[in-house]
């Protein structure tokens, strides 16, 4: 069964700066080989400004930078930008595969600490995305909280979290990243931003990579701008998911 090869850039953002920031991802994705995904922070051409959508750059010039990453590096490119759509602004999960095929999530739990509801239009609807004979669930920071929403239906192998995850709670980015891992018996990667915002929030980071038995695969260091790897076996997953099926016991309820 087919391995992943993830990989997680922890980095700071430029305040509102959507040239800014592609040309410091530019930087960070040059030379990087052999991988099968990479994913970007949470709005990652703005930081988490709520006007970011009315300033930001468009869907169709994200898409493009992110389809040329992707057939550079020959890898799927991940990460959420605050873009203008049909539904009006949202906080939008995008992953483009360097076919160029555009697979996307629109938040659904808006930080209402930080009036997100008041400035973006929540997703209404679960995402599944396969790439390289892996189901992969995206999800956005603030979701993070709702385990309902993140619950595995037996239908992915990895859930992969966006985030601008302020410092002060990085406890509970920490604790609720690897109860995700352990409930669901899947496979979790958080990518976290470094550094302080236009807001004078502050980042620790702490991205990682959890197995699902809640083992930390791999972890970037808090603070520090870095990018970390991370092999993933789709015949382990499923070697535990038999020998301890724990989800066969899962209670019967779902969302509206």
């Amino acid at each position: 069964m087919p391995g992943l090869k993830i990989t997680l850039l922890q980095q700071p953002l430029v305040w509102m700066d959507g040239a800014a920031n592609l040309r410091h991802f530019d930087r960070q994705l040059e030379g990087i080989v052999g991988r099968d995904i990479i994913v970007l922070p949470e709005m990652f051409t703005t930081g988490f400004a709520m006007e970011a959508a009315q300033q930001s750059l468009s869907q169709d010039d994200v898409v493009a930078w992110m389809g040329e990453k992707a057939r550079q590096t020959n890898a799927l490119i991940a990460g959420s930008a605050a873009l203008q759509s049909e539904r009006g602004p949202v906080n939008r999960f995008l992953l483009v595969e360097p076919e160029g095929d555009v697979h996307f999530y629109d938040k659904r739990h808006l930080f209402r600490m930080a009036d997100e509801h008041r400035h973006y239009e929540a997703g209404n609807e679960r995402v599944i995305v396969e790439w390289r004979g892996w189901r992969i669930l995206p999800l956005v920071c603030y979701d993070l909280r709702f385990p309902l929403w993140s619950r595995n239906r037996n239908d992915y192998d990895l859930a992969l979290y966006v985030a601008n995850w302020p410092a002060p709670r990085s406890l509970h980015w920490q604790a609720l990243l690897v109860a995700r891992a352990i409930e669901n018996q899947a496979y979790v990667a958080g990518c976290n931003r470094v550094g302080t915002d236009g807001n004078g929030h502050h980042y620790r980071g702490d991205s990682r990579v959890i197995t699902p038995q809640g083992e930390i695969l791999a972890t970037a260091e808090p603070h520090q701008a870095t990018r970390i790897d991370a092999d993933l076996s789709l015949t382990a997953l499923k070697e535990y998911r038999e020998k301890f099926p724990a989800w066969q016991d899962a209670d019967p309820f779902s969302l509206e």
